[in-house]
């Protein structure tokens, strides 16, 4: 089976990671949605964000990496031929976000939602709060991919 897995990916972390690597042992072919927000100005850019990806899951033979920059999920889905997307749940606050969305994309079309349970180790871990951390010199690193926390930084302190 054909999945995607979405997100903003701004920047990846470790636990989107863990998500994305148990996703392809799971499944036939994973795709990495890299979705853009207009209303958001990211920390990177879309082109950005797709090199660090990847930078961090490049060895997976069976993930590729796509931007979705315009459109509905539904959509981009129905585009690329597959029937469900996969999205890690941290807590029983993503379930509660996530759960509407994924009713709604079934409302949609028939696109299923499949929810896989965090690692723990990564249960604190999002794309904000690490920038947050980060921008005060707090050390994030092991929570990011190693091809990601330097340009973070780096761009951090750009801003």
């Amino acid at each position: 089976m054909r999945v995607v897995c979405p997100g903003s990916y701004d920047p990846v972390t470790n636990g989107h990671v863990d998500v994305i690597r148990r996703a392809a042992r799971l499944c036939d072919e994973v795709i990495v949605a890299v979705v853009h927000n207009p209303a958001k100005e990211g920390t990177f850019s879309i082109e950005e964000r797709v090199e660090l990806l990847e930078a961090s899951i490049g060895d997976l033979g069976n993930v590729r990496i796509e931007e979705l920059s315009a459109g509905l999920l539904v959509d981009f889905c129905r585009d690329v031929d597959a029937p469900a997307v996969i999205k890690g749940l941290r807590s029983g606050t993503d379930f509660a976000y996530e759960l509407p969305m994924a009713l709604m994309n079934k409302h949609l079309t028939t696109l299923e939602t499949i929810f896989i349970p965090g690692d723990p180790r990564f249960e604190h871990v999002s794309s904000s709060l690490v920038k947050e951390v980060a921008s005060h010199g707090g050390d994030v690193a092991g929570l990011v991919p190693d091809a990601v926390l330097g340009p973070l930084l780096h761009r951090l302190r750009l801003l």
